[in-house]
């Protein structure tokens, strides 16, 4: 099973940006999640095309269950 801890932010012309981190460390810490991202915030780390990041919007844990297909 593949994971990707997401970290969604407001830029500043209000759209929606999401940071994915594969693999975290589990167990993954709500808290330093929101410290991290309010680092990356505070120090302007990331710019995109709708600005910078302005606040944080939210994060979660993804769970991905893949299977290979063998078709040839």
């Amino acid at each position: 099973m593949a994971k990707s801890l997401e970290m969604i932010f407001v830029t500043g012309e209000g759209k929606s940006s999401t940071i994915s981190v594969d693999n975290p460390k589990e167990p993954v810490n709500v808290e330093q999640v929101k410290q991290a991202m309010q680092q990356i915030i505070t120090q302007n780390v990331f710019t995109t095309s709708s600005g910078d990041f302005a606040s944080i919007k939210g994060a979660r844990v993804v769970e991905r269950n893949i299977e290979d297909m063998k078709v040839l």
